[in-house]
């Protein structure tokens, strides 16, 4: 355990030199359950309870023994501990949390070296339960400014009521990461590379204010949300959005005999300055220690936090990978896109392969991956990020 605690604390002595946004964020839940936690907070809060007699010895030595197989969820390492709960008032349960993502990113060229350490996810807030109902909520503040925004504008991060009344469903208003593709919309605790794919870091990877509707049934799923088209409070209400994701599950009922199969499609369209309209594609499948993935995306203009412009900009990717045991998962991914498809000869291409370690699954892992990048109008490179990921 000693090594394990020398080692996180390495990561976090090497990382502060540049902060940017998860350039680096598919919940195989892919933005299906609430994402950065927005699920876990509406599960965990009955194992909390169950919890919630042990001491603080206890907690402890149950951290130390915990071993976590789940590795498509979110658990917090210290929500055993740090969870409160008021005997009195309006709100059940109070969860306050810490979450950080970074890496060492080694990118050479034929003629040059650069050296970067990023933050890519510095979260802290709380969540938890309001009282008597099945009402939720989280606050979310993300310290990793990025150049084109103010650090007020960017610090809020999720900032939500969920409400789970309704069987198969939840309602969640606020602030929150949206469907614009599965990976786009999908968390960065739960990728599996350092670096989300090109088209997801791209044209997906934003939140905005809304209402939403999610739907899970055992042969289908769904995620649509009327929005505001702003992106990190730059401006009130610029424009509406729609934004929609639907998922067949033709494996379902089968109860895991032969597997998890997902396949499915969305659009993201509304005006923000300028009219855009965002579509998609997704299979996914999962059986025993195999994982696989293919996702496509075409934009006519879009609306992220990285631009919005009327660019036609297309690409995919597909990932496999293999869990070798529980606790080390080996895979590869190839990666294209277009930023400009007027431009000829513009295409991005990315060959990644990784390693993950998960010590406590997504609380406490550790990650390396090599990146060959084939670029048409620059040189091409290799990098070799080193990351780490801790959930207190």
């Amino acid at each position: 355990m000693r090594k394990i605690i020398a080692l996180c604390v390495l990561f976090l002595i090497l990382s502060p030199l540049t902060f940017a946004e998860e350039e680096v964020v598919l919940d195989v839940d892919a933005g299906f359950t609430l994402s950065d936690s927005e699920n876990d907070t509406v599960e965990n809060v009955s194992t909390n309870e169950k919890k919630s007699e042990l001491t603080l010895y206890e907690k402890i030595q149950n951290i130390k023994h915990l071993e976590i197989e789940d590795t498509n969820q979110i658990h917090y390492l210290l929500d055993d501990i740090t969870t409160l709960k008021p005997q009195h008032g309006f709100v059940e349960s109070i969860h306050p949390f810490f979450g950080y993502r970074g890496n060492l990113s080694v990118n050479i060229q034929s003629d040059d070296t650069d050296v970067t350490k990023d933050f890519s996810m510095l979260d802290a807030g709380i969540d938890g339960k309001f009282r008597g109902s099945e009402t939720y909520y989280e606050a979310r503040l993300r310290m990793a400014p990025q150049h084109n925004y103010s650090f007020l504008q960017f610090l809020p991060s999720n900032m939500y009521i969920a409400n789970k009344s309704i069987p198969h469903h939840t309602i969640l208003v606020g602030n929150s990461r949206t469907p614009t593709g599965v990976e786009g919309g999908m968390s960065a605790m739960l990728h599996p590379f350092v670096a989300r794919s090109q088209i997801s870091r791209t044209i997906g990877n934003v939140r905005k204010v809304g209402v939403r509707v999610k739907g899970d049934y055992p042969l289908i799923e769904y995620d649509l949300g009327g929005y505001s088209s702003d992106v990190c409070f730059k401006s009130f209400f610029p424009g509406a959005e729609f934004t929609g994701w639907a998922n067949l599950k033709p494996l379902g009922k089968t109860k895991g005999k032969y597997g998890s199969l997902k396949i499915g499609g969305g659009i993201s369209a509304g005006r923000n300055n300028t009219n855009y309209f965002i579509s998609g594609a997704y299979v996914g499948y999962e059986y025993k220690k195999f994982f696989a993935d293919f996702e496509w995306s075409n934009a006519n203009g879009y609306n992220s936090t990285v631009d919005t412009t009327t660019k036609h900009a297309s690409g995919f990717y597909t990932t496999a990978g293999y869990k070798v045991t529980p606790k080390l998962h080996a895979l590869i991914r190839y990666d294209q896109f277009n930023p400009d498809n007027k431009i000829s000869h513009n295409t991005k291409r990315e060959y990644s392969a990784g390693l993950n370690y998960f010590i406590k699954g997504q609380s406490l892992r550790l990650m390396l991956n090599y990146v060959f990048c084939q670029n048409d109008k620059t040189k091409d490179s290799h990098r070799i990020l080193i990351g780490t990921q801790i959930l207190l």
